[in-house]
């Protein structure tokens, strides 16, 4: 199975340009500073809005920063340098009720650091901007993932012709509106001819182990930096991704399948989906150059579709199960885990994938214990507990473990499911209910345990009832109980690292 890039299943949310804003009539925003070469430039990935004198410490980078100047400092300039450097995108200042103006201190203080400032009028309510910004990315996102999906659809239609390695990259450097190459293993002087446009895609001819490259021109600058990063790829022990930008080049490098093949990309524009494309690309790339035995995915699905059994059809493995559910492209999943063995059906989607899997954005994963083919009914049912558990748990991945009844949760989970159970009691009681539980409710062998007379057990096992509020009668109760408590004590007994 290829080791390839990991790839968000769908690509981020791309950010709203200033000058979209400033188009949208219906909110009549003006911009005051910023309106110039810049604005285009900027991108808004979220609105916040605030009266606080100093709202920086509530800022991730990135924001429209919205506000009617309630507690606007005297000091306009240190203000604005607050947000400069808390990475705000720009401000928008709405005028009434308590300025009839943008105070001009702090447009020159903007203008001064490089902010866009944009006038917000009386009758624009500051969430209609907010509205404006959360549509238009939604129609961004929408975008991109039309065009990974096409992407997708028209990489595998190269790969599937004739001449397929070529075909490919040519399309995936079309797609990208740029470069790609191809490095293989044992290529040599990966820089060479790597900015020369090659109509074939086969710039340094066709051997096995000749670079091969396809689209734009690169300037020498950038085609010297983006050998580089093949070469630092390719070797053993490399990276597994690398990026670089060289003479306005954004430059990309990802190793194909564990054997010093590496793919280079390099774009004058990086977008979000631009990711997930070139993943797709390279499992097809891998698929298409790697040198394996006759147990490849299409082998084994031709083999299987024929008669065969699983363990006759794939590879001894190991194999894992992975069972996702989340909101993202399959497809692009399957290609971020390295496979093409998946069933998208309803809302879950059922991988098989000879690489550990790793947690993928926008997803939720149940992955099994490696297994081998003949296993597989067994680690499809651990696949399926283990993503019941990365929901209950909103975690983003949940593996088997074997051994017991204590393995069947995370251990960090099942510690912060004790601590919150038995929160209510205090230590002392805790330690009654513990020795009641331990000698299955008897009064009196827990009375001799801990020295004290059978009242004060009765007494401390009723307040722990009202506690808790469960009725510890109920041998579902005292089994969690027994669990949280057996949970606290390995926690309390484990070695000090």
């Amino acid at each position: 199975m290829p080791a390839t890039p990991s790839a968000s299943a769908t690509p981020p949310t791309p950010g709203v340009e200033l000058a979209a804003l400033l188009a949208d009539r219906e909110l009549g925003l003006r911009a005051l500073t910023g309106a110039g070469e810049r604005a285009p430039a900027v991108a808004v990935h979220a609105v916040h809005a605030s009266e606080m004198a100093d709202p920086s410490p509530y800022l991730l980078g990135g924001e429209l920063l919205l506000t009617a100047g309630a507690q606007l400092e005297a000091d306009a300039d240190a203000y604005v340098a607050r947000l400069v450097a808390a990475g705000a995108a720009a401000l928008g200042f709405g005028v009434a009720p308590v300025y009839e103006e943008v105070p001009p201190e702090l447009a020159a203080a903007c203008a001064r650091h490089g902010l866009p400032l944009l006038e917000v009028p009386p009758r624009t309510p500051f969430t209609a901007v907010a509205r404006t910004v959360w549509r238009l990315m939604a129609e961004a996102r929408t975008r991109e993932l039309r065009r990974v999906t096409e992407a997708q659809q028209s990489l595998a239609a190269a790969a599937a012709r004739p001449d397929p390695v070529p075909a490919l990259l040519r399309r995936l450097a079309a797609t990208l509106g740029g470069h790609a190459t191809l490095f293989p293993a044992g290529g040599q002087d990966p820089g060479r001819d790597a900015g020369r446009r090659t109509g074939q895609g086969t710039g340094e001819g066709t051997g096995p182990a000749a670079t091969r490259h396809a689209g734009r021109d690169l300037p020498p600058e950038a085609a010297g930096a983006l050998a580089a990063l093949l070469t630092r790829v390719g070797a053993p022990g490399g990276p597994a991704t690398a990026t670089d930008a060289a003479a306005g080049w954004q430059l990309t490098a990802y190793p194909l399948g564990g054997e010093g093949q590496v793919l280079g990309v390099a774009v004058p524009d990086r977008t979000p989906g631009d990711h997930a494309i070139t993943a797709i690309a390279a499992v097809l790339l891998t698929l298409l150059t790697t040198h394996r035995p006759a147990g490849t995915e299409a082998g084994a699905l031709t083999r299987l579709l024929l008669g065969g059994s699983p363990a006759e059809a794939l590879g001894p493995g190991p194999w894992h199960v992975v069972h996702a559910r989340g909101t993202g492209d399959p497809q692009a999943l399957a290609a971020a885990l390295g496979t093409v063995l998946m069933d998208a059906r309803g809302e879950e989607v059922r991988l098989l994938a000879e690489r550990e899997p790793g947690p993928q954005p926008g997803w939720r994963l149940g992955v099994s214990a490696p297994a081998g083919p003949e296993a597989l009914a067994g680690a499809e049912a651990q696949a399926r507990r283990a993503l019941r558990r990365a929901e209950a748990a909103r975690a983003p991945l949940a593996r088997h473990t074997a051994g017991g009844l204590d393995a069947l949760l995370d251990p960090a989970e099942a510690l912060t499911h004790a601590r919150e159970l038995l929160a209510p009691l205090a230590p002392e009681q805790v330690r009654t209910l513990r020795a009641w539980l331990a000698h299955h409710g008897s009064w009196d062998r827990t009375a001799a345990a801990l020295g004290v007379h059978r009242n004060t057990v009765r007494q401390r096992v009723a307040r722990c009832t009202a506690l808790l509020g469960r009725d510890l009668d109920d041998p579902d109760t005292r089994m969690e109980l027994w669990f949280a408590l057996r949970t606290l004590d390995r926690q309390d007994n484990s070695p000090v690292t």
